[in-house]
């Protein structure tokens, strides 16, 4: 079958700001497009995506209009700069808006996400890949997703300096080795799931994890 994947950028950059999380994301998706997988990338701060757990905070919210993207495609990939060692506020903002998948299920009772295959790509000029990225496939595999080996790909400048990704230059024995691994990992397991989906739960509370009141 056809392997589609999404990337969201969840850098804090208005669309036409350079981006470095967007560089570092085309060039996953590039290599996607090496393994036969078509791709888009959607800036997250360009659209009006509101806080909250559910899938429609009403109002106008712009996270309807993604998440029909997002069920659309087989792959998730998620592009975050570090901030304080932390992924960026807009990447905790969709982890929050896909915990409503926790309660979103098919006609056999598995959450939509399962299935789908979840990467992380991550830049930063300070400390912090491992932690964002173990913050994010966690969260990710949580509420459905599943992560292959090698699921992540990342660079960080030199501690204390303002050097950017975009700015860097190639690093194909680096970064540019992980991201490719990432591709390749990622699209085998798309369709190896898409062959053969998860088993349903034998009662409609097994195998799905819990759902959350909105705090």
């Amino acid at each position: 079958m056809a392997i589609r994947a999404l990337l969201l950028n969840c850098t804090l950059k208005r669309s036409p700001a350079p981006s470095s999380s967007d560089l570092l994301g085309r060039e996953v998706l590039a290599a996607l497009a090496e393994q036969g997988v078509e791709g888009e990338v959607v800036r997250v701060v360009d659209h009006d995506v509101r806080f909250g757990v559910s899938t429609d905070e009403g109002d106008g919210d712009g996270w309807p209009a993604l998440r029909a993207k997002l069920l659309a495609a087989q792959i998730l990939i998620i592009a975050t700069p570090i901030w304080l060692g932390q992924p960026s506020s807009v990447c905790k903002m969709v982890l929050e808006r896909l915990d409503a998948e926790l309660s979103e299920t098919d006609a056999e009772g598995r959450l939509c996400t399962y299935g789908k295959v979840a990467g992380v790509a991550v830049v930063g000029n300070e400390d912090g890949a491992h932690h964002t990225i173990g913050q994010v496939q966690q969260a990710l595999n949580e509420v459905g997703f599943t992560c292959p080996a090698a699921g992540a790909t990342y660079w960080v400048g030199e501690a204390l300096h303002k050097l950017d990704y975009r700015d860097a230059g190639p690093k194909p024995d680096t970064t540019g080795r992980t991201t490719k691994a990432l591709a390749l990992n990622a699209a085998h397991l798309a369709r190896l799931l898409a062959e053969q989906p998860y088993p349903p739960p034998e009662t409609n509370n097994a195998g799905v994890g819990p759902s959350r009141e909105p705090a």
